[in-house]
């Protein structure tokens, strides 16, 4: 029995390209015509006879077939001006025998290709028209390559300031720490935090949120952690940190309407018990007892819109087993799945509650919180999320 051959793969058919001619000599014009149709090429050839219709025409164009001597534009400087409207078109310039140097000049300003009058055929001049789009391709996606890279080169330095390990030796609590962009290529926003022990009895924390999205926000975030640990460390007092932490704010931010978010907490390391100050923050959660609570404090406006100073509550902590969960909103924003209603600080609580969340280690149970909110809202948060999770006893 003769086994049959495989079937071949379908050729796909190349793409019909569209090509601008700008040429002023009809003679030229005819020629190039008669080439592409003579060599059967898949294009649809426009003609313009100055740069100034050329200019016009350009929309939608994939190669430029460009001639350097034209009556509104002559030599490299046409080409220049060409390509400051060309967008995404490939360029690919026509010289004479007698100045083919020009050609490479060409290449070098930005132009895919050159070829000379006079010593192309059809096959020829259509293949290079096809090669010069495809090496336009080629760069811009190199192009957009490198720029990625560089953006997750600036994502990196910039996590380095807003995310820093923290600055403590008790072995009295754990601090678990978490963080999770909600932007487009995973560039951070403008959420920190920072840990910092004052001798062996102070545990200093902060969670921040400074409003926006962009690199501005992030970078207005990277000062203020590191003006708030400087404050610390100079041991300023606990309530002037946060007026002073607004002072940098007013300073540093490129507008006006650029405010912050902060939720501070001193913790007694030997006291079980803690201050916590917040400036239009959610509150922290108090996980103790197997039970999850907001922790009840007074909260100040935000920080950046009018100087105030921040109210400070004092906390209990009962019993030896207990865990303190500092977040940005961007973990309790998310839709719940019903209607419109938001995760909030209670629904938050109420997954913090399920019986699930009780095997979860501590050092998970951010990551298991921000994959449970995402079920909820049926796709990823919209927002960074920070968090730091504080444990006695360095927890389970």
């Amino acid at each position: 029995m003769t086994e049959l051959a495989p079937p071949r793969p379908a050729v796909k058919a190349p793409e019909r390209l569209r090509v601008l001619l700008v040429e002023d000599d009809e003679g030229d014009a005819f020629l190039v015509r008669e080439l592409l149709e003579e060599a059967g090429a898949a294009f649809d050839l426009q003609v313009a006879t100055t740069l100034r219709d050329a200019q016009a025409l350009i929309a939608g164009i994939h190669c430029v077939l460009l001639d350097l001597g034209l009556p509104d534009a002559e030599g490299i400087d046409g080409l220049r001006k060409l390509l400051a409207v060309a967008d995404n078109a490939a360029v690919v310039v026509l010289t004479g025998r007698s100045d083919e140097h020009l050609g490479v000049v060409a290449v070098a300003e930005g132009a895919q290709d050159y070829l000379v009058k006079g010593q192309v055929d059809g096959v020829l001049l259509a293949r290079a028209l096809r090669y010069s789009v495809e090496r336009k391709r080629a760069d811009e996606n190199t192009q957009r390559l490198r720029e990625i890279e560089l953006r997750q080169a600036e994502s990196a330095r910039l996590e380095r300031g807003l995310l820093p390990q923290p600055l403590m030796r008790t072995d009295a609590v754990a601090v678990h720490t978490f963080y999770r962009s909600g932007r487009a290529m995973g560039l951070l926003g403008g959420d920190f935090f920072d840990v910092v022990q004052i001798g062996d009895d102070k545990l200093h924390v902060i969670v921040g949120d400074v409003c926006g999205h962009s690199v501005d926000e992030a970078a207005l975030g990277v000062e203020l952690r590191v003006a708030w640990r400087a404050l610390v460390l100079a041991g300023v007092e606990e309530d002037r940190v946060l007026g002073a932490l607004e002072m940098v704010l007013m300073t540093e931010r490129r507008a006006r309407e650029v405010f912050a978010t902060v939720a501070m907490v001193s913790i007694d390391l030997h006291g079980s018990r803690a201050t916590v100050r917040l400036a239009g923050h959610p509150p922290p959660v108090l996980l103790s007892g197997g039970k999850a609570v907001p922790v009840t404090a007074r909260t100040g406006i935000v920080l950046g819109v009018r100087p105030t100073p921040t109210p400070a509550t004092d906390v209990e902590f009962t019993g030896d087993d207990w865990s303190l969960l500092m977040y940005t909103d961007g973990l309790i924003e998310g839709h719940t799945g019903v209607g419109n209603e938001r995760l909030d600080v209670e629904g938050l609580c109420g997954l913090l509650a399920e019986p699930a969340a009780k095997d979860v280690p501590l050092a998970a149970l951010p990551a298991w919180l921000v994959g449970r909110a995402e079920q909820g809202n049926g796709g990823p948060l919209a927002d960074d999320v920070a968090m730091l999770l504080i444990s006695s006893g360095g927890g389970r």
